[in-house]
């Protein structure tokens, strides 16, 4: 069987946001224990014009369910939840779970040719499936979720490598 754009995306989408979900947890338990507000947390960032944690954990999110839309041919659905505690970017984290399990490797056949078309500011952009996962989707996926990892971190919650790969 050949590698497909599926492999490429879906498995690593699913991964890193299960990985995200469970180091959550772990700076929710961080900020229980070390008497830290959690929306300390929550609204933390690495530089003043940087998205916070909730904004970093909304931006993979949607990078993981648009990507997954977009290379499916399927359409992008929308959260109307809220960012505004650990709960929260959980149950965000559970609905982009739960639309990307709704998707078949059979959605993703020839979506390496397929254009895929994506609003960019005021205007449109068009790439092929196979450029739009590998320098587009992807890389702001990755960019969102380590920033989020990073953000932990950086505010004392004792994750590792490990924890933001994610276990098999």
């Amino acid at each position: 069987m050949a590698f497909s754009i599926y492999d490429a995306s879906l498995p690593v989408y699913v991964r890193l946001l299960k990985a995200l979900a469970s180091n959550l947890d772990k700076a929710a338990a961080h900020a229980s224990e070390k008497k830290i507000k959690p929306e300390a947390l929550v609204t933390a960032r690495l530089y003043p014009d940087m998205f916070t944690l909730a904004e970093q954990v909304r931006s993979a999110c949607n990078h993981a369910v648009r990507g997954g839309a977009r290379l499916s041919a399927t359409a992008v659905p929308d959260f109307e939840g809220k960012d505004d505690t650990f709960a929260d970017l959980k149950a965000r984290i559970d609905w982009a779970l739960a639309y990307l399990a709704t998707l078949k490797p059979e959605q993703f056949h020839n979506a390496e040719d397929r254009e895929v078309v994506f609003p960019v500011g005021n205007g449109e952009r068009r790439l092929s499936g196979r450029a739009y996962l590998l320098t587009f989707s992807m890389p702001n996926f990755m960019f969102h979720a380590t920033t989020a990892y990073d953000i932990l971190r950086h505010n004392g919650v004792p994750l590792r490598k490990a924890d933001f790969i994610g276990a098999d």
